[in-house]
């Protein structure tokens, strides 16, 4: 018998199913399918397998070996939404299917054990990442990293891990003062750092706070705040991701009144952010919690091109290609924004992708669990970027920056990985250095 069936054979299921009319306009938006070339690692041969199962057509058996093997080659990247003419709402079917898939696979003891490590214990306890991230700052800086990447002796997953670790900056900020405005106070904003950005890229956070206060903001960060829960749910694991969300809502609605948005800098958390609702749909105490809460949820870039009070001056001479977050581009809809703040920037020279639509092969931890697969996707994506000639890589999502700096080390090139605040961080500091 196959567990939490119901979830797949629901009106509400079958409703989102129904709208999909097998037009195939998903195809080529898909990644797996451009690097794997098969109907059934497309949305629709998804979408077909999910109804076969919702129909009763699957067995168990069956489950685990075909429709298991399908749904946890998704990257749930979204892209199949933008391009669908009938408005499927892909990321809710997969969703729901991997929470099924979950629950009736079986997984080893190890396996176990580095999930609730990673997702358990790690992604949700910022003062243990950083020391983890100072540990293995040690490991980079003494020339350990080099040996292990020289030798290859690591287990594959762990090699996977490891090629993903950025050059790690071990200077953190002390987020407990707020942070004031520069020159005239023009509002406050709470800020939600994330997990693994707060650890491995801390740069790109206290970028943000700086680049805040430029424009005039007040920058309080609340410390009780936790994972976004987007990785937990990438894995099926429905019920934490919840907690997570309604430890977030309790800690950022505490102070609603007095601030005018809750910023985040990474495209996967946001969407994550902003899609409480859906999550906690039917949730007696949260449902319209969760509602208050997303409506105040904003992406760096989006907020900044609403409340831009200080256009950056500064002259950067690059050439620059922008690579879309999945799920900020196909999640949250945020596409001309980052552009149009690097466009601003004097000397910067912004090349566009030709498929500047398709992911990078990270998506949450999918660049962990799917290797050879990812690592497919990544090599498409660096030579889409090794094409524009771009000696700069602006990225929006943690997870993309990471797996993009792996990918330049992968491909040869010779470019910079930076956030679009960064950049934005970069000009402002050139423009002040200029000035005195």
């Amino acid at each position: 018998m196959i567990k939490n069936i119901e979830l797949l054979t629901s009106p509400e299921f079958r409703s989102k199913l129904s709208q999909c009319i097998h037009c195939g306009l998903c195809l080529p938006a898909c990644p797996t399918y451009n690097a794997l070339g098969t109907e059934m690692d497309t949305p629709r041969g998804r979408i077909a397998l999910m109804r076969a199962a919702s129909d009763g057509r699957i067995e168990l058996v069956d489950f685990k070996d075909s429709l298991t093997q399908h749904i946890n080659l998704c990257l749930a990247c979204r892209s199949c939404e933008t391009s669908c003419p009938s408005d499927v709402n892909y990321g809710n079917l997969i969703e729901a299917a991997r929470i099924v898939v979950e629950h009736n696979r079986s997984s080893g003891m190890a396996e176990r054990f580095l999930r609730w490590l990673g997702t358990k214990q790690l992604m949700t306890n910022r003062s243990l990442l950083r020391f983890i991230a100072r540990a293995l700052y040690v490991y980079e800086t003494i020339g350990m990293q080099q040996v292990v990447r020289s030798t290859n002796l690591l287990p594959k997953t762990l090699q996977a891990m490891e090629a993903i670790l950025p050059p790690i900056n071990p200077h953190y900020q002390d987020y407990r003062v707020p942070a004031p405005a520069d020159g005239n106070k023009r509002g406050n904003v709470l800020f939600f750092t994330g997990c693994i950005q707060e650890g491995f890229l801390p740069q790109v956070n206290q970028a943000t706070v700086r680049v805040l206060q430029r424009n005039g903001f007040d920058v309080h960060t609340p410390a009780s705040q936790t994972c976004c829960g987007a990785a937990h749910l990438h894995l099926g694991d429905e019920e934490y991701a919840k907690r997570l969300a309604c430890r977030n809502i309790d800690t950022f609605l505490a102070h609603e009144g007095e601030f005018s948005a809750v910023i985040n800098n990474a495209g996967g958390c946001g969407a994550s952010l902003k899609e409480y609702p859906h999550l906690l749909t039917g949730d007696p105490v949260y449902a319209q919690k969760a509602k208050q809460f997303s409506d105040k949820v904003k992406d760096i870039s989006e907020f900044l091109m609403e409340n831009l009070h200080s256009p950056p001056e500064g002259e950067l001479k690059v050439r620059a290609t922008y690579s879309d977050s999945c799920h900020l581009r196909h999640g949250q809809k945020v596409v001309n924004q980052p552009r149009q703040l690097l466009g601003m920037i004097p000397g910067l020279e912004l090349v566009e992708l030709s498929s500047p639509d398709l992911c990078c092969g990270s998506a949450g931890v999918y660049n962990i669990t799917q290797i050879d697969t990812a690592d497919k996707i990544l090599d498409a994506k660096m030579a889409d970027i090794a094409a524009t000639g771009a000696n700069l890589i602006v990225t929006s999502n943690t997870g993309c920056q990471m797996q993009l700096i792996a990918g330049v080390r992968r491909a040869g090139l010779e470019a910079k990985v930076l956030h679009v605040v960064e950049v934005l961080d970069l000009s402002y500091e050139k423009e002040s250095v200029n000035s005195e």
